[in-house]
């Protein structure tokens, strides 16, 4: 025992701090060790943040792409058909035409006033029927493409909540189906009601600017285009700034939805429903300024694949420089307006303004930002 508290006594200081570094050490390792398995667990979190992040993102875009071709396959076809129909039922030039050709075949069956007559009528519905269907064709595929997306990003969240995938969503109604069927129902709009207005507004922006077109005039494709835009603009901004939406889908008649969304759930109007609320955000993507430019940029694209299609079908390849008399030109022009509602899933017209950069963002950036309701 002696040796033992001889040793201690001589070498006390040493084991204290050997025991005391000793201690630290371990202390720290443990610390360490704590620390790195918290880093890893951590890193760990976030790569399956970033992963799940990523599938997301993935599922996000290939809902958004099938949402387009269930525009452009499906939806849009049907809408095409049917004002294709109407159009050249409520636009129907045969009558003109056989007149002037009875009369051409049998001299005296009509006088010299009234073939110049005849012949004003033809070029201004011919001018009528091929601007309608530039424009309807335009914007009619332009709202479906609204519609599908407003209501393609509304069920994607609806999904979403009944995976549970966010406690954000457990306030989301879903839509019905009734309501679903009821809103892309409306892109039927313009052919059952809004030509019978649409095409007096058009037909006197026509006669506004072929008043002082004579029939011997020579025009070619830069001067069509041209007469054609104008045509368009003028037809734009007669009436209120949005008129033309009224040609597009059914008066607000809910003026008092904002007021009701604005209120408490206790105190809202039971007759406000999901299909009130998508035909609210279709209307204001389609009053807004972004929307506008879309419209402005693709009528504007349209046009230049009308006339690529118009110089094509002159002979010679002239139209551009030298033209032709706008006697000759009418019945091209008539000729115009069915090739631009052919199947839109062949349509190259449909595919220019598909292709259009400015869409292409809007559409991406209407899908994404639109509100979880």
């Amino acid at each position: 025992m002696i040796p033992l508290r001889d040793f201690w006594r001589r070498h006390k200081r040493k084991i204290l701090i050997t025991a005391g570094v000793l201690g630290s050490g371990y202390f720290l390792y443990r610390q360490y060790d704590a620390y790195s398995r918290r880093l890893h667990d951590i890193q760990r979190e976030l790569a399956n943040e970033r992963e799940a992040d990523e599938l997301i993102k993935a599922q996000i875009q290939a809902h958004f792409e099938n949402i387009q071709r269930i525009a452009d396959t499906t939806t849009l076809p049907h809408a095409i058909r049917h004002l294709h129909s109407r159009i050249e039922e409520d636009l129907d030039l045969s009558h003109l035409t056989e007149r002037l050709m009875m009369g051409k075949g049998q001299p005296n069956t009509l006088t010299l006033a009234e073939k110049l007559d005849l012949w004003e009528n033809l070029k201004i519905l011919s001018f009528t029927k091929m601007v309608i269907s530039l424009w309807a064709i335009t914007v009619l595929s332009l709202y479906i493409r609204v519609q599908v997306n407003i209501l393609g990003r509304h069920m994607y969240i609806d999904t979403a909540r009944g995976f549970g995938s966010s406690h954000l969503l457990e306030e989301a109604d879903l839509i019905d189906r009734d309501d679903q069927q009821k809103f892309l129902a409306i892109s039927d709009f313009l052919s059952n009601y809004g030509l019978n207005a649409l095409i007096p507004k058009m037909q006197v922006a026509v006669a506004e600017v072929l008043k002082r077109k004579q029939l011997r005039d020579v025009f070619n494709t830069t001067i069509l285009r041209e007469t054609t835009m104008q045509i368009i603009k003028i037809f734009m901004s007669t009436g209120s700034p949005h008129h033309w939406l009224d040609y597009l889908m059914p008066e607000d008649n809910q003026s008092n939805i904002k007021a009701v969304l604005s209120t408490d759930e206790d105190a809202a109007d039971p007759n406000f429903n999901k299909f009130d609320q998508l035909m609210m955000e279709t209307r204001a993507v389609l009053l807004s300024a972004e929307f506008g430019n879309v419209v402005e940029r693709s009528l504007e694209a349209g046009a230049d694949g009308l006339m690529e299609e118009m110089e094509a079908s002159l002979a010679g390849g002239s139209s551009r420089t030298s033209g032709i008399p706008l006697a000759r030109l009418v019945p091209r022009v008539a000729q115009m307006g069915p090739l631009l509602l052919e199947d839109p899933i062949k349509s190259r017209f449909i595919q220019m303004i598909r292709g259009i950069p400015e869409a292409e963002i809007f559409f991406t950036l209407l899908y994404a930002n639109m509100p979880a309701s």
